[in-house]
């Protein structure tokens, strides 16, 4: 059973289509967990505004921007949905990961040192051993094993 975090992908649109589409359009149940998967960085944002409500003067770090741990693959990454919501509502994103190449980011050490908050926007190991120097992190992933409550 997958774990919690974002996670969608290329696969997860196409197949839910496919099965939709053999069960003449009665395959509810896969329709609602995309939309549910959908809707979740917008949970998350809704959430961190309820946590901090100066999120519009704070710089979060989004760490990982593919869709998935230990991979450059960045098709239907729900991370950049996740920044997309994040530039609305905070006052700077940056965004790092160590697998996928993208000139718009900024380095580790870069989001480390200037981001308030720090968002797991993929489970990459190197995350678990990273010095956050005391600022919070959102981790929907749970990947730093203290619950993954915002």
């Amino acid at each position: 059973m997958p774990t919690a975090g974002f996670a969608a992908g290329p696969c997860l649109f196409r197949d839910t289509m496919q099965m939709l589409s053999f069960n003449d359009n009665n395959f509810f149940l896969g329709h609602s967990a995309m939309l549910v998967n959908e809707g979740l960085p917008k949970f998350v944002v809704n959430r961190m505004k309820r946590r901090w409500p100066d999120l519009d003067r704070k710089t979060v770090g989004l760490l990982g921007m593919a869709f998935k741990a230990e991979s450059d693959d960045t098709r239907e990454s729900l991370s950049y949905k996740l920044k997309k919501i994040l530039q609305i509502n905070a006052q700077e994103v940056l965004t790092c990961d160590p697998e996928v190449i993208d000139a718009s980011m900024s380095s580790e050490d870069e989001v480390l040192a200037k981001a308030d908050i720090f968002v797991i926007g993929a489970p990459h190991v190197r995350y678990k051993s990273l010095n956050y120097r005391g600022k919070p992190v959102v981790d929907v992933w749970n990947l730093l094993g203290k619950g993954g409550a915002i």
